[in-house]
């Protein structure tokens, strides 16, 4: 797989070799103060978990609210042949609402006594070159790779500490290679708590054309494992307000080293499996309907997790579960709706429904669950506060046994209120 791999961006660089632009970001580069960004991101979240069927003396509900801030820094790029550059993070978290009883829905770290901390802040930084299109950033940073992705579904997101170089020196041709050592949750603060040993990766993203894109990666993460990953992406217009996208993703993971799962099921120490997706959307004016199907094949779940908690680039990855476990098979049907067709824009819907089967949890091979999740989302277009967001999101999850997350039925209530500010 490797040998097809590089053979494949290979031929995309030599197939892009005409494409090469005559100038370069770097030679359009206005200094390191002229080019910077300053932005802050407030995020206001409450977050509802009802067990609905635990066992007597086990905790039925957790609810927990909110306040998270996101600054970001980013730098322009010194003028010159190579530009040099800084990026600056900082996030705090504030608890508006939470109790000893209804603590751990994931948005705050934990004090001694196991009540949810009032507060919790954490900073960082990068320093940044370029040559040409080509940026090499080291130290803290935000991830986006299909295998290593940083998550932001709490309050405050993960931040990956290590090297990364992303290179866009052929038009439609993006390649990245990684070396990171460190890993932070969302809900903590302490240096690398999720216990990252090493992980390295290198891959790229290659656009044939503007409706077809392919992407390639390979990750190897220290004691844990190593992954081959491979999309195809193929968007079909049919006129001007219909169209067809469909979208293909795999992984092939194989344990390394010591094998070390975040979560271990009896009799299953090694990861050997593939887990794929394939997905189609039909969009016709303000309707988007969508079906898809995932299937894992092998030994083991699909593990992710110590290398980003985003890493799960899988169609039926959704709101509660992720339907990734051994054997398991699932079919997902989703529909969109965009307001803006109907004269409100900035309000959008969306209703899926997912059912897995055939999973082998450990205590049985025929682990049937399934998801129904509701999102509404309306964001403000104009006024003083444009870019104002709120959101509803609403979970229902069902298993045939408490293997999934301890439980078996969970309803599951978010409520996001976000606010981005540019500031430069």
């Amino acid at each position: 797989m490797r040998v097809m791999k590089w053979s494949m961006i290979a031929l995309a660089v030599a197939a892009g070799t005409s494409q090469m632009a005559v100038a370069s970001s770097q030679d359009d580069s206005k200094g390191f103060l002229e080019d910077s960004k300053l932005n802050v991101k407030t995020r206001m979240l409450y977050f509802s978990r009802d067990f609905r069927n635990n066992e007597p003396g086990t905790q039925s509900r957790v609810e927990e609210t909110g306040l998270g801030f996101l600054g970001t820094y980013e730098s322009g790029f010194t003028q010159g042949v190579i530009g040099v550059g800084v990026d600056a993070i900082g996030m705090l978290g504030v608890k508006l609402d939470s109790g000893k009883g209804r603590h751990s829905t994931g948005q705050f770290p934990t004090d001694s006594d196991g009540r949810a901390q009032d507060e919790f802040s954490e900073a960082g930084g990068a320093v940044k070159l370029r040559i040409s299109d080509t940026v090499l950033k080291f130290g803290d940073q935000f991830t986006a790779l299909p295998v290593l992705a940083t998550d932001d579904s709490r309050l405050l997101p993960e931040v990956a500490q290590g090297t990364l170089i992303t290179s866009n020196e052929i038009k439609g041709l993006t390649l990245n290679a990684g070396h990171f050592t460190a890993l932070n949750a969302q809900s903590e603060t302490f240096h690398d708590s999720l216990h990252l040993k090493q992980a390295d990766v290198v891959g790229g993203t290659y656009a044939f054309t503007d409706n077809l894109s392919t992407s390639l990666y390979y990750s190897k993460v220290e004691d844990y494992w190593r992954k081959y990953y491979a999309n195809l992406n193929w968007a079909l217009p049919l006129s001007d307000k219909q169209g067809l996208v469909f979208d293909f993703n795999i992984y092939d993971t194989k344990s390394d080293g010591q094998g070390l799962q975040r979560a271990e099921k009896d009799g299953v120490t090694k990861l050997d499996n593939q887990a794929y997706s394939l997905s189609g959307a039909y969009n016709i004016g303000a309707h988007t309907f969508t079906l898809a199907y995932q299937k894992v094949h092998g030994d083991g779940d699909y593990g992710y997790g110590v290398d980003g908690g985003g890493t799960i680039f899988l169609a039926n990855s959704v709101a509660r579960s992720d339907f990734n476990a051994e054997d398991e098979k699932s079919w997902q049907a989703r529909y969109d709706l965009n307001f803006a067709e109907f004269g409100v824009p900035g309000l959008t819907f969306m209703t899926r429904y997912v059912r897995g089967s055939d999973a082998n949890t450990g205590s049985t091979s025929n682990g049937k669950e399934w998801e129904r999740d509701v999102d509404v989302k309306y964001v403000l277009q104009e006024g003083p506060a444009k870019d104002l967001s709120f959101r509803v999101r609403q979970a229902t999850y069902r298993s045939s046994d408490g293997v999934y997350y301890g439980s078996s039925s969970i309803d599951e209530l978010r409520l996001i209120v976000e606010y981005p500010l540019s500031i430069l």
